[in-house]
């Protein structure tokens, strides 16, 4: 079976779309958050996000924050505008959506959260410090993790120490030990690629297959610009950043 792993779409459709476009076929789809955020097309990403097959999906930071779970004083000023202003144009059915987004999601072999298994919504785990102590709250073999829009995994080796690596497009990865795995960002990637990052999990080869696609930003940028968020959200998509 192969799933389509994704994570951080922030309203970036022109990112989404062609993320699906370059998957294929895929049997399910697991969504680790933030659908809502930054970009210009909460609405359209959430329409096509429910109707993916067999869609397992979480609340990111952004998410919770649209629906006024968490306050916007916990974001930075240019963050919190551009939810002020999705605020003014999300629909009710996107509002629907949002509201049932889970927290935690555990599978037989994985656990899912957005942010960190020891804090779901708002967590970075960015070094192998943190990954250690959030290893210590799975009781899964593996957990996916997103937030923080960069494609990483932190596995534990043979002699017990967590090692990093940052795989690149087209890379396979076949788990030997515990770890934590972040398919990076659909609509805003922070690694200084602005190609969307994805991942499919194939159970049968039992690997994770790292995917970079590239897609139209100026389009969105136009979008993001005639909403009125501010002009960062739409520079930062060019350098991936």
């Amino acid at each position: 079976m192969r799933t389509l792993v994704i994570s951080d779409i922030h309203a970036n459709l022109n990112a989404l779309q062609a993320v699906l476009a370059d998957a294929g076929e895929v049997e399910q789809v697991w969504f680790l958050g933030d659908v809502v955020g930054y970009g210009p097309d909460p609405n359209e990403c959430v329409e096509i996000l429910e109707n993916l097959p067999n869609l397992q999906a979480l609340m990111g930071n952004h998410d919770a924050a649209l629906m006024g779970y968490i306050s916007i004083d916990r974001f930075n000023r240019e963050a919190a505008q551009a939810i002020e202003v999705q605020s003014l144009i999300v629909t009710q059915k996107t509002i629907d959506f949002l509201e049932l987004l889970r927290i935690k999601i555990e599978l037989p072999d994985l656990t899912l959260v957005h942010g960190s298994p020891r804090n779901p919504i708002w967590e970075y785990v960015l070094s192998p410090a943190a990954a250690r102590v959030n290893l210590e709250h799975v009781e899964t073999y593996g957990c996916l993790i997103g937030h923080s829009h960069v494609p990483m995994i932190f596995y534990e080796n043979e002699d017990g120490f967590i090692r990093t690596l940052l795989p690149e497009s087209g890379d396979r990865w076949k788990p030997q030990g515990r770890f934590l795995l972040n398919p990076g960002s659909v609509g805003q990637p922070r690694d200084y690629d602005p190609r969307a990052s994805y991942v499919i999990w194939d159970d049968e080869e039992e690997t994770w297959g790292f995917k970079r696609v590239a897609y139209e930003i100026e389009p969105v940028q136009d979008r993001i610009m005639a909403l009125g968020i501010p002009p960062r959200q739409a520079a930062r998509l060019w350098i991936g950043t």
